[in-house]
């Protein structure tokens, strides 16, 4: 069911279908707005809650939610010095970033964009979105007009070159192609884990859960595991990882199934990388970094046990930054592992690499500075 948005433009009643993928519902004001426009009138409009719909420069358009961001960024910079993340407990440090970008995202989500039936959009200046539209949300099915926010369609261009371009991956000596609304490996040090982690002996087949773009299993595949199955119950996910497995010649050898975590059957090697953060995700792209109450972790390894051959392994592939921002301790992560009846073989780690880690300006600088990526090895007790 669609929804819509309703405003009033030289003098007559105008109506729009209302498109937002992390879900944010349709601005109950519109007010139009173009390139006379300043940024302070822009920041307090959308701070009280009305949307510009903008009939100017396309190019214009960018610069006024950039000036918007900037506002937004001031009051954080100013209140940093009296309370500092790390003075405060660190859960509670952690939920009032997250409170602060969740504003900062409806703020600037206020600036909006009109897109025709066929993608789009009607401005001067404007790029040809039509190909990174179709990508995030499908071929037009009716002759209507839309509305976006001008931040969520510089993401939906923004992961078209993503899509486009590729990640390098040294572990398969090739690219993988993200879609719209999948996590991709630029985080590479998950993936260099799988690549060197000693195999379990003559593993014929894996399963793969929650495969994303399909990275992994294509790892495993090129270190010559015979059969991979690949699951996830994602359809954007699902289309992403067949095309990467189709276009690196693995398709006879990997398999992408839709399910919910495991597949059926057993294998002697079962990989999961699941979401990191046991938080509520606010779009659906950060769904791959968070889930409320560790749903996934917990039901791999409730699961394990029931789908690994004798003599398998299962890897868990996980961050340890919840800990670091007080949301789940060491030592219930160990009791999980009791708890489902797994023992743990071994385990890797690895140091991030990104560059957030050296941001000393990032509120959570210091869990990031400290997080481990480790590879548990894990077999039934």
């Amino acid at each position: 069911m669609h929804t819509y948005v309703h405003w009033n433009e030289a003098g007559a009643s105008r109506t729009a279908r209302w498109r937002s993928e992390n879900g944010a519902p349709p601005p109950k004001r519109v007010t139009v707005a173009d390139d006379r426009m300043t940024a302070d009138s822009a920041y307090r409009l959308a701070c009280e809650g009305t949307a510009l719909l903008w009939r100017g420069d396309f190019h214009n358009a960018r610069q006024l939610l950039q000036a918007m961001g900037r506002r937004v960024d001031r009051p954080r910079r100013r209140r940093r010095p009296e309370a500092e993340p790390e003075a405060q407990p660190r859960a509670q440090a952690f939920h009032l970033h997250r409170m602060a970008q969740a504003q900062k995202a409806r703020t600037l989500g206020m600036l909006l964009v009109p897109l025709d039936p066929d993608h789009t959009v009607p401005l001067r200046r404007s790029p040809d979105v039509r190909q990174a539209c179709l990508e995030a949300y499908g071929r037009p099915v009716d002759d209507e007009p839309s509305l976006v926010s001008l931040r969520e369609l510089l993401g939906v261009i923004g992961a078209h070159e993503w899509r486009r371009n590729g990640v390098e991956v040294p572990a398969l000596g090739a690219r993988i192609h993200p879609h719209y609304g999948v996590f991709s490996p630029v985080r590479g040090e998950y993936v260099d884990l799988v690549a060197r982690a000693p195999l379990p002996e003559r593993p014929s087949e894996a399963f793969d859960i929650g495969t994303g773009t399909g990275v992994l299993a294509a790892v495993l595949a090129h270190r010559g595991v015979e059969r991979v199955v690949a699951t996830d119950g994602d359809p954007r996910a699902l289309a992403c990882a067949r095309e990467n497995i189709e276009r690196l010649g693995l398709a006879e050898r990997v398999e992408v199934r839709e399910a919910d975590l495991f597949p059926p059957g057993r294998a002697r090697l079962i990989v999961c990388n699941p979401p990191w953060i046991p938080a509520r995700a606010a779009s659906s792209i950060e769904q791959a970094v968070y889930d409320p109450d560790g749903r996934m972790l917990h039901g791999f390894l409730a699961g394990l046990a029931d789908h690994l051959e004798p003599g398998g392994e299962g890897w868990l592939v996980l961050s340890d930054i919840a800990e670091h921002l007080g949301l789940r301790s060491r030592d219930e992560l160990l009791t999980a592992f009791a708890e489902a009846g797994i023992d743990v073989v071994d385990r890797l780690d690895v140091r991030p690499r990104h560059a957030k880690t050296r941001d000393a300006e990032d509120p959570l600088h210091a869990a990031r500075a400290a997080e481990t990526t480790s590879l548990w090895r894990l077999a039934p007790a």
